[in-house]
């Protein structure tokens, strides 16, 4: 009778999870900025990476992303915020300062250059942060070591000029605030296969690197 009765609790639970599901514990958002880059690249990346994230982790990500724009208040509703592109980047005074304490106060920015926003992006991120300078982020990091080991650094998804890809960040107070991948295209890595046909490994590393970025900001932060 005992079994029997676990039984039908066990069945009960189920049901009820089936019928009611779980709201999500967290949503993520796409940065829209100014200056006439594209800010809304990449547009089945964060979705896949959400897709992945949820069935590998359990995370439980709302399954779309949303769009925030900068100087929003709105921003500091998501503890995680992904920006891409290929070109300029423009942040007004108030956009930085709304940006810097979003930062400050916890929330964590994952920047992915999609091959041309580098010498943009880095000019406006001094503006957030006057004081402080974009540094190497080391392999022995805990956002390469979360989940998935990544010992030396980040994947090489997509070749443009022969470099090595390379994981920058801001540190604030100690802590990581914003993590930029460049040389890497991490983001080309999450979008739909038929996409750009990258092999099943590649794709792979490129959403298990971008589940360790989204479990350390979780986390940490």
């Amino acid at each position: 009778m005992k079994y029997c009765f676990t039984a039908i609790l066990l069945l009960f639970i189920f049901c009820f999870h089936t019928a009611f599901p779980q709201p999500p514990a967290y949503r993520i958002a796409k940065l829209k900025y100014n200056g006439g880059g594209d800010w809304y690249a990449n547009k089945t990346s964060l979705p896949n990476l959400i897709s992945f994230c949820n069935k590998s982790q359990r995370f439980n990500i709302a399954e779309e992303e949303e769009i925030v724009e900068v100087g929003s208040k709105e921003l500091f509703q998501y503890p995680f915020i992904h920006m891409t592109g290929h070109g300029n980047v423009v942040f007004s005074d108030a956009e930085a300062q709304n940006l810097r304490q979003y930062l400050t106060s916890g929330g964590f920015l994952h920047i992915d250059d999609n091959y041309g926003m580098d010498k943009f992006v880095r000019l406006e991120l001094k503006k957030v942060f006057p004081e402080l300078e974009l540094v190497e982020i080391p392999f022995t990091h805990p956002i390469y070591h979360q989940k998935y080991q990544f010992n030396n650094g980040l994947p090489k998804v997509h070749e443009h000029d022969g470099k090595a890809p390379r994981g920058y960040g801001i540190v604030y107070q100690g802590k990581l605030v914003c993590f930029y991948t460049y040389e890497c295209d991490l983001g080309n890595g999450w979008e739909d296969k038929q996409i750009y046909n990258d092999p099943d490994e590649v794709r792979l590393k490129a959403l298990q690197m971008g589940a360790n970025i989204l479990s350390f900001a979780f986390t940490t932060n």
